[in-house]
């Protein structure tokens, strides 16, 4: 490893508790292995619940989501070099002031986002890209019906859905309408009146429940729902999947943000030593977008 700090500042989870156990620590700051590199934590993004993620490793440093900077590399690493600025849907441990991350997993970080808004698209915007394009099989023309528009994964949604060329319907309220159509929605509705929607071909899940369980009458014959929500019930036919992790499609996510095609939603802003809070916030009802940490300016 470079000469560099030797211990971090990092939010660390001991017990499986919410946000009120969380405790901002020093420790020893990781020495990235073989195809790793180490980065310093710009900007760290949070997501609903994921605390109970890290209840089987405990004690665990939470948040998945990352923009930063290169700061050393793992023994004969050289797909990335010091100094590149990345961002990246990790494997967890990202909410501290530097991180060991895997080659493999870090895409450029997109030139005309900050860290705090570039730590706010992978895991949303690889969620949208993999239910809509590549679970969901949706093509230019298509009519896609799209919940929770105005959620972390749900705007990232409308606005690829739009870029491919799809005709994008939104389930959002009143108040939120007009922010969709912003978006790319060339529809709003509500969710009182999709029974008189006409077919779609595609339904993209975000917010399960009712609306999940109800969601194959919207469909069209050969059509497909997507969740990314939850499990669907007994006797819906959907598609439930877990977003994983794709460098390439990272890449193409930056690209499409550098030509001013894809703009994440920043609910809050916090310090990494307001960590409880913002993790309060981001399992509060009502957001608008994602809660980010900043770490580092």
């Amino acid at each position: 490893m470079t000469a560099g700090p030797t211990t971090m500042r990092a939010v660390r989870l001991h017990v499986p508790a919410g946000p009120e156990a969380l405790v901002l620590e020093r420790i020893e700051t990781p020495r990235p292995d073989e195809g790793e590199a180490l980065v310093r934590v710009h900007a760290a993004a949070l997501t609903r619940d994921e605390l109970s993620w890290t209840f089987d490793r405990l004690p665990a440093i939470p948040s998945y989501e990352l923009s930063g900077v290169v700061a050393d590399l793992g023994p004969g690493t050289t797909d990335v070099a010091v100094g590149d600025a990345v961002f990246a849907l990790t494997q967890g441990g990202v909410a501290a002031e530097f991180a060991a991350v895997a080659i493999e997993l870090l895409g450029p970080k997109p030139s005309t986002l900050d860290h705090v808004q570039a730590a706010a698209v992978p895991l949303p915007a690889l969620s949208a890209w993999q239910g809509m394009f590549v679970h969901g099989g949706l093509e230019a023309g298509q009519r896609v019906l799209i919940s929770g528009a105005s959620g972390g994964v749900g705007n990232l949604a409308l606005q690829l859905a739009h870029h491919r060329g799809a005709h994008v319907i939104a389930i959002t309220s009143a108040e939120r309408a007009e922010r969709a159509r912003a978006l790319g929605a060339d529809e709003v509705v509500a969710a009182a009146d999709l029974d008189a929607l006409a077919p779609v071909d595609l339904v993209f899940d975000t917010i399960g429940g009712e609306l999940l369980a109800r969601s194959p009458t919207f469909v069209r014959g050969g059509g497909r729902v997507v969740t990314v929500a939850e499990e669907p019930p007994a006797g819906v036919d959907a598609f439930y999947f877990v977003v994983e992790p794709d460098r390439g499609q990272l890449a193409e996510l930056a690209r499409l943000a550098d030509d001013g095609l894809l703009r994440p939603e920043i609910d809050s802003v916090f310090p990494l030593d307001e960590a409880r809070a913002a993790f309060e916030r981001s399992m509060a009802p009502g957001k608008r977008g994602k809660v980010v940490i900043r770490v580092e300016d």
